[in-house]
């Protein structure tokens, strides 16, 4: 039965004359984990590490079975807890294209598409298990699925791949240079190997034929020795975490032999034969010794002298002419208490997975500060998350590819442009980086005020943005702009209020004309106290009438 190749490609046709024009020698750098093979080759990549593990399906079983042990359990929740946060609304990350030169059409149709991604996922309630995944196994596979009758409508769905059951092939064809007798890289194809029992070969026979762009993956970016197999984040912590449950198991041992206190019973057997010493001790030993056992079947009580066990008595037979039969105390062991090997290794463990020792201990209080009270370790671990939020927004970027190009909203050449520009802002919930810039532009203002003496004698305006504001060309010329629009919003709102204002009291208005007609006869019907009290009105607004030579404009 012939295999096929299930999945999609995205790819642009190269002529001849292009293929002839790109000659190199050099097989493709292997940064995705990826088996190189000659084509019609047939081998398979093992590693052997202490002993154990002898090829990547078993590499992967030991990260998992590591990840369920307490200690390792609660530093791994601790890098995903600081890399993954959520608000209450469930959002993680968002994308950002302020630095794409684009339309706004394009930028808003692309933050569409990364939120279809998100939903297709299930980030927000998945996120972190997600996160974590990556994490622990060092590697994230996804089989992407869409219509093939309509792959315009773009993803439908997107499937989880077990990461022992799939195996990226890149097979080299080479060929001779004629003129230099060099061999060159004359084509390269790449495809995915899946097999539902698990890859350990390369050879095609093992598994199904996947196409390239139908499937993500995204790698911790770790590679071994010889760059043929990624490995995880917690790879650094294998010899760590076995010396840490040898020394445990060692202290428990150690304890249970040595915590009770046991006697030792010389017993005077004189000048008896060898035969009946034996006798005489082990009566001796029925006689005095009691071994009462508790019986959980029947709720009883009875004697067991059957076995002697390593936490009871000593008897020792001593012969005629040394001291008598004599009963000594052996005492327990000294120091039991002492954990400083066990805190060593479980230090070295967690230095090995970079998080700071102080988030480890109960005892420590949580306190946001001031940067200047940030230890280094707190710094280091920031700048690790970091790392690590970088390099799983492959995963985005592959899915995002994908689906702009099946949409048209871009095709493949336009899409390499566009991600330079973008980025992706995760949530963060330590906020050192806030409170350090926050200082930052502090003391930047301070300082501005120590120069602003000197500004126009010794110091240009633009030298002072650069050097004590710190603000590059790009920023300063966009925040002229912005002030300049400002400046020119303002004066139109200035002179806006101002023609109101002249619309309100126009031109050659009298104090009549302002006060309303009154009615013929009415000051015949005013009583003289209301007489009095209109007049006073009368001259106080012709005291506080603005005439129109007498506005002035800002």
């Amino acid at each position: 039965m012939a295999i096929q190749l299930f999945g999609f490609e995205i790819t642009r046709r190269k002529t001849k004359d292009e293929d002839d024009r790109q000659q190199t020698f050099a097989i493709p750098q292997n940064d995705d984990g990826a088996v190189t093979v000659q084509s019609g080759s047939y081998y398979g990549t093992y590693v052997d590490l202490d002993g154990t593990v002898r090829n990547e399906i078993e590499l992967i079983t030991r990260y998992r079975e590591m990840s369920i042990q307490p200690e390792l359990e609660t530093a791994i929740d601790e890098i995903v807890n600081e890399a993954i946060v959520q608000d209450e609304s469930g959002n993680s990350v968002e994308i950002n294209t302020d630095e794409l030169k684009q339309p706004a059409s394009i930028k808003r149709k692309i933050k569409e598409e990364f939120e279809y991604i998100l939903r297709t996922l299930d980030f927000g309630n998945m996120g972190h298990e997600i996160f974590r995944r990556w994490y622990i196994d060092g590697r994230l596979f996804y089989h992407i699925v869409i219509d093939n009758e309509a792959p315009i409508q773009g993803i439908k769905e997107v499937r989880y791949i077990d990461p022992r059951r799939i195996r990226k092939i890149r097979e080299v064809k080479k060929k001779k240079d004629s003129k230099t007798g060099m061999e060159t890289v004359a084509q390269v194809n790449e495809y995915y190997l899946y097999n539902e029992r698990g890859v350990v070969g390369t050879h095609s026979n093992l598994g199904a034929k996947i196409a390239k762009d139908a499937v993500v993956n995204c790698n911790s970016g770790i590679m071994d020795a010889k760059r043929a197999m990624v490995l995880s984040y917690l790879h650094k912590a294998i010899k760590p975490l076995n010396q840490l449950r040898m020394v445990e198991d060692a202290i428990v041992i150690y304890r249970l032999s040595r915590a009770p206190e046991r006697r030792i019973f010389y017993i005077d057997v004189g000048n008896m034969p060898t035969i009946k010493a034996e006798q005489y001790l082990r009566d001796t030993m029925v006689k005095y010794r009691n071994k009462l056992v508790y019986d959980a079947s029947t709720g009883e009580v009875k004697d067991d002298r059957k076995h002697l066990s390593m936490l009871e008595d000593f008897w020792l037979p001593r012969r005629e002419g040394g001291r008598g039969t004599q009963i000594d105390t052996l005492p327990g062991g000294q120091n039991l208490g002492e954990l400083e090997d066990v805190k060593y290794f479980e230090k070295k463990l967690y230095k090995a997975l970079g998080v700071p020792l102080s988030r480890l201990e109960p005892q420590q209080g949580f306190s946001l500060g001031r940067s200047t009270e940030i230890t280094r370790d707190e710094l280091k671990f920031n700048k690790f998350i970091e790392r690590l939020r970088a390099k799983f927004s492959t995963l985005f970027d592959d899915l995002l590819r994908v689906q702009l190009v099946l949409k048209r909203v871009c095709t493949e050449e336009e899409w390499k442009e566009f991600k330079e520009y973008i980025w992706y802002d995760f949530l963060k919930d330590n906020n050192f980086t806030e409170l350090k810039d926050a200082e930052l532009l502090q003391n930047r203002l301070a300082n501005l005020q120590v120069v602003d003496a000197y500004v126009g004698r010794y110091y240009s305006m633009n030298w002072i943005k650069k050097n004590v504001l710190m603000l590059s060309d790009d920023e300063i010329e966009e925040m002229q702009k912005e002030m300049d629009e400002e400046q020119d919003a303002l004066a139109q709102q200035q002179e806006a209020m101002g023609m109101d204002q002249q619309g309100q009291m126009q031109p050659g208005m009298d104090q009549q004309q302002m006060m309303p007609q009154q009615q013929p006869g009415m000051d015949q019907q005013m009583a003289p106290e209301d007489q009095q009290q209109m007049e006073q009105m009368q001259s106080s607004i012709d005291k506080f009438t603005v005439q129109p030579n007498e506005i002035e404009f800002l």
